[in-house]
């Protein structure tokens, strides 16, 4: 393992996960394979400038002539997939964007992979494949997959793809289904960013239905480091939740924010629920701790890290917020109706 592609490294997780790799293993090439839609920005990627074993090429997962040419003039001996319309309220809207990005562009990268004959090929996949799961039951990697929106299904099927090449064509395949992550870099369409940014300049934080909603937080480097566990220490084959298993409310995590920044809970605001919006994830983590690993933040730790950053960023996210973005957040949230 020496030159990596990371395709949707100009992503939130992806772009984190470059900076890890490129300051952990000195050894390592790195080249980011990014279509720069709305969500991947080269801002993110601004500290690996200079760095001459980092290289990005902008290209689209589904464009199967873009992803060989990169394949081979870098010879790139490993794939990380992380390229994948990730957000489920534009999954809803829109879903065949994400059944062309998340199963088509996978099967590109697979199709690739095959060819070249790679050391490793690594899936991002989600917690989401699980579906809702009632307490005080948690998901292990063996659960049947129930996933209830385009995008969590989009996901499942990419994972049966990665499983399939493994089975029928000895592929050397891990994936890792992550919680929901939270730091720097993250697209301000989510909970966290959304909240956070919105109490910064003081306009309400829009919280589905009744906010009891529950999520594993988990710190987006502690997620880097586990993927960077499982693709060097992972058994072929298989899958690895990871997370923190601790689940939090989403109106706590939202009233923390408000106080960590010393704003009013009045600024909560409670807008119709997303269309069959999932009431918790959950997952055992045990497998992976196995192989060593648990994570450094807890999420209060992990929260007040990244609510920190966009505090002392506001050159990353306030030009974000304009055109589009405003469009989609006037139709997701401002005129939806309240729920009193």
């Amino acid at each position: 393992m020496k030159n990596i592609l990371v395709t949707g490294g100009a992503g939130f997780i992806g772009s984190n996960f470059v900076h890890h790799l490129l300051g952990k293993h000195a050894g390592y090439n790195i080249v980011v394979f990014d279509k720069l839609t709305y969500a991947g920005r080269l801002e993110n990627l601004k500290p690996a400038e200079g760095n001459p074993r980092f290289a990005f090429v902008r290209g689209d997962i589904c464009d199967a002539g873009a992803v060989t040419a990169s394949i081979r003039e870098h010879s790139i001996d490993t794939i990380v997939n992380f390229a994948a319309e990730t957000h489920v309220d534009r999954s809803i809207m829109e879903s065949d964007a994400v059944v062309k990005t998340n199963v088509n562009g996978a099967h590109v990268l697979l199709e690739a992979a095959r060819e070249f004959e790679i050391e490793r090929f690594h899936q991002i996949s989600t917690d989401e494949v699980y579906g809702a799961i009632p307490a005080p039951n948690r998901s292990k990697e063996g659960d049947p997959l129930e996933p209830r929106s385009p995008y969590s299904a989009s996901k499942a099927g990419a994972e049966h793809l990665v499983y399939a090449y493994f089975v029928t064509y000895g592929l050397p395949v891990t994936t890792t289904r992550g919680s929901n992550n939270i730091g720097p870099y993250h697209y301000p369409e989510k909970a966290v960013p959304l909240f956070t940014t919105n109490a910064i300049d003081n306009q309400p934080l829009p919280i589905y239905g009744d906010g009891k909603q529950m999520r594993d937080y988990q710190y987006v480097l502690d997620h880097c480091e586990a993927i960077d566990l499982v693709l060097h220490h992972g058994q072929l084959g298989e899958i690895y939740n990871v997370g923190t298993g601790v689940e939090t409310h989403n109106i706590d995590m939202a009233r923390k924010i408000l106080d960590s920044l010393g704003k009013p809970h009045s600024l909560i605001t409670h807008v119709v629920d997303r269309a069959g919006h999932d009431r918790r994830y959950a997952l055992d983590i045990s497998k992976l701790r196995a192989l060593g690993w648990t994570p450094s933040h807890n999420f209060d730790q992990a929260l007040e890290l990244t609510v920190r950053w966009f505090v002392e960023n506001e050159w990353w996210w306030r030009p974000i917020k304009t055109g589009e973005y405003l469009d989609y957040y006037r139709k997701q949230y401002v005129e939806r109706a309240v729920a009193n």
